[in-house]
């Protein structure tokens, strides 16, 4: 027995000593976490895992409390060892990112230092907007690539097409022109490397029993490790020049500074491409739904002549359904995990906390709950984040597709955006239908990669692309009229910065 005191958080019951979590996390994978919730019906539980003691909390007000004490329940020690690891970063690249790591000497160093980089680049302004209209005219590119030709059709994996446009629109309006992502075989190595996380996390040599994704990193650290010699960061956006000038200013060396890059590529793109399949996926099949979204996204179109013209910011202000149906998607879909560790022993509300322990807090627990959501918490309701529907449901504080807190993902308007601007343009643009009988299947969603935050399709779904009725002739503009400062607050830090 790892030694349990009677203080701790109640222990979750395993019918199998040591490994029964174990068995039950790869079986069950991010549902496991609802499931244990749902047998103990506690706010708080300890699970005895091989070599590690884990808390996982299942109540929001318990989660208010945790994101107060940031410095004893801290994340960056985890993101330091997850970075490292996952990176291959050098013995010397990992001893830089190790000083000062949780700021406890204040806010200097490279942990410190990175999270600040990217707080200034992605926060609502100048430095984001640019990113945003990059990102904007590379997704109304790949839409008249698209587009077939009237009485026409293209089939295409839905899946597949999103997760290629966003992957090209994102990091070109991330690296800028000279990125290393446009190289096709170098992107594919960037996905060869996310597929096997797994495999490098847990693998006691990686190198040799995770052999493909470890050679697939080395590829994209090498085109960066190119990039940065050839100047591409110079030409890049404020995101990219800001953390690289941060791994600079600490001494970290080049090849580490490309290592380090292939894992920060991780944040920005394996989830957004998942979140809009599921908002077109849903939006496409459930009856009507789709109509009434165009119907908001048509009002607030301009038509000048023969031009039809799509602004996102006025999209974000006039589109509530959209807006609502965005966000159950993230409810509905959303599976990641905000993960701390213990640094002292600690007391959180009556319940001992043990020095050395991981506190993990599940965002599908919280989402999944019907004692906060209602009877129809499993299914999908596009209009549940209507505000005249805000007294049926919790507080904001329950929305936690973002974490919160001091680790509130700071991208997410970013890649709110994104998301609205390929979505919102290509229901005004385009419909299309599952190819084949029997209708809009749903995929299962039990292989996502380990890193991911929202659910990945484990198959794609094959559509037939058609010209939307009405639509001959006409030419597309998609902008960011002005400046992007007004936010969509979708969770709380966003309401309290307005």
């Amino acid at each position: 027995m790892f030694g349990h005191d009677p203080r701790e958080p109640p222990l979750a019951p395993t019918s199998i000593p040591l490994i029964g979590h174990l068995v039950g996390l790869s079986r069950s994978k991010f549902n496991y976490y609802v499931e244990l919730s749902e047998q103990t019906g506690v706010p708080i539980f300890t699970m005895a895992l091989p070599g590690q003691k884990m808390y996982v909390v299942t109540r929001p007000d318990l989660i208010q409390t945790i994101q107060k004490q940031h410095k004893v329940l801290a994340f960056p020690p985890i993101e330091a060892k997850f970075a490292s690891t996952v990176c291959g970063a050098s013995k010397h690249a990992q001893d830089i990112l190790a000083k000062n790591v949780n700021g406890d000497e204040g806010e200097h160093g490279l942990s410190m230092e990175s999270y600040a980089a990217m707080r200034e680049a992605l926060r609502p302004g100048p430095q984001l907007d640019d990113m945003n209209r990059h990102m904007i005219q590379e997704i109304a590119v790949a839409l008249d690539a698209l587009q077939p030709a009237p009485g026409k059709t293209k089939i295409i994996g839905m899946y597949a097409w999103l997760r290629d446009t966003i992957t090209t629109a994102t990091t070109r309006s991330v690296y800028g022109p000279m990125n290393p992502y446009d190289d096709k075989a170098v992107a594919d190595a960037f996905w060869e490397f996310s597929s096997g996380l797994v495999s490098i996390l847990l693998g006691v040599f990686p190198s040799l029993t995770a052999r493909k994704p470890v050679a697939a990193r080395q590829k994209v650290a090498k085109a960066f490790e190119a990039y940065y010699r050839a100047g591409g960061v110079e030409k890049a956006s404020a995101l990219a020049r800001l953390r690289y000038q941060a791994e600079v200013n600490n001494g970290v060396p080049l090849e580490d500074i490309a290592r380090y890059e292939v894992g920060g590529s991780i944040a920005i793109m394996v989830n957004t491409a998942p979140a809009a399949f599921w908002t077109l996926f849903f939006l496409f099949s459930q009856t009507g739904l789709v109509d009434e979204i165009r119907a908001e996204i048509d009002a607030c179109t301009e038509t000048q002549g023969d031009t039809r013209i799509i602004d996102i910011i006025t999209l974000k202000s006039s589109c509530p359904l959209l807006l609502s149906a965005y966000q159950e998607v993230l409810r509905h879909r959303s599976m990641g995990t905000s993960v701390r560790q213990v640094m002292e022993d600690t007391y959180l509300d009556q319940w001992l906390l043990k020095k050395g322990a991981m506190l993990q807090m599940p965002s599908r627990v919280i989402h999944q709950d019907p004692s906060l959501w209602g009877s129809d918490v499993a299914d999908f309701n596009p209009r549940r984040f209507l505000a005249e529907n805000r007294q049926k449901r919790p507080k904001d504080v329950c929305f936690r597709a973002f974490g919160g807190g001091k680790t509130l993902c700071p991208g997410r308007h970013f890649a709110t955006n994104e998301v609205l601007a390929v979505v919102a343009v290509f229901i005004a643009r385009l419909d299309m239908k599952p190819v084949g009988e029997g209708g809009w299947k749903m995929p299962t969603s039990k292989n996502t990669n380990v890193a991911a935050v929202v659910m990945e399709p484990d198959a794609d779904v094959e559509v037939e692309v058609t010209l939307r009725k009405g639509m001959e002739g006409v030419k597309w503009q998609v902008r960011l009229y002005g400046n992007g400062d007004k936010v969509f607050a979708m969770v709380t830090e966003d309401q309290e910065a307005e």
